[in-house]
């Protein structure tokens, strides 16, 4: 499958809408390390990724790999502990095969999060950072091949991918709570190596702030299906060339870990914040 079924989104959501009779508003990714959110959903039903018809599995460590449906914060959610990655061998379109069962489910909001290098001097580990726009060097896209005008048009227009309205109320949120959060450019890379100098580099150069494996193919879905985006990123290490440490997973997955309950009162700050239809 080189681009997204309708008829299997439909199956897909047919097996959700099974378990769990919820219709849902918003949509949650949570990337390495930031699954905790999903235990604050209430009552919540989890369905394993495999009981999920043409559901890609999740092989990566920090990633439990299930759907977790319920309530947060007077909104009914729909949540991704665990996301895809390109690097696991997935086509773009089965990594973002997901947003598009949100969107039949029902959602009107993706909420994406992911853990990232930081590449601006000014950040530090542990930060929060709000995605204003993104580069894409993944050199693959899940909107190639035929288009299905029932999913979204032809040529979306990137111009503004992620809500500013809600950029605002994030960094509102943090304000609020204390939590330092930046507004930056998210650049997203294949991996699974860890960048070189050169190309951390480059990549601050180009206008990135931070660099991931992950996100943008989500997010150019959300768009082509319609759906605002709001998009946060946690620095979990620095990629500053000339003071470049060897950055480890275990190192990674703790800073993700600690950070976790600031993108917890961030996200629950912009849902209270947003009518509950």
């Amino acid at each position: 499958m080189t681009h997204h079924d309708w008829e299997h989104v439909r199956e897909a959501a047919a097996v959700v809408r099974a378990a769990w009779p919820g219709s849902p508003k918003v949509g949650l990714v949570l990337g390495t390390g930031l699954g905790a959110l999903a235990r604050e959903i209430e009552s919540p039903v989890a369905i394993p990724y495999p009981e999920i018809p043409h559901f890609p599995r999740s092989t990566v460590d920090g990633h439990a790999g299930r759907l977790v449906c319920g309530t947060l914060a007077g909104h009914p959610v729909l949540a991704m502990e665990g996301r895809f990655h390109l690097y696991e061998g997935y086509t773009a379109a089965q990594v973002t095969f997901p947003v598009r069962v949100m969107k039949e489910m029902g959602c009107e909001l993706l909420i994406v999060s992911n853990a990232c290098g930081g590449l601006n001097p000014q950040f530090r580990k542990g930060d929060l950072m709000v995605i204003e726009d993104h580069i894409n060097l993944l050199g693959v896209n899940p909107l190639i091949g035929p288009n299905d005008e029932r999913l979204g048009p032809r040529f979306p227009d990137m111009s503004r991918p992620y809500d500013e309205e809600l950029q605002e109320m994030a960094l509102r949120a943090a304000l609020e709570a204390n939590i330092v959060a930046h507004r930056g450019v998210y650049v997203a890379v294949t991996g699974p190596n860890l960048e070189t100098r050169a190309e951390y580099r480059f990549l601050r150069a180009i206008g990135a702030d931070v660099v991931g494996m992950s996100t943008v193919p989500e997010v150019l879905v959300a768009v082509h299906a319609g759906l605002k985006v709001l998009g946060f990123s946690i620095v979990t290490d620095m990629c500053l060339p000339d003071a470049l440490e060897p950055a480890t997973l275990e190192d990674i997955l703790a800073v993700a870990n600690q950070a976790e309950g600031k993108l917890r009162t961030i996200v629950r700050g912009v849902l209270e914040g947003r009518p509950s239809s």
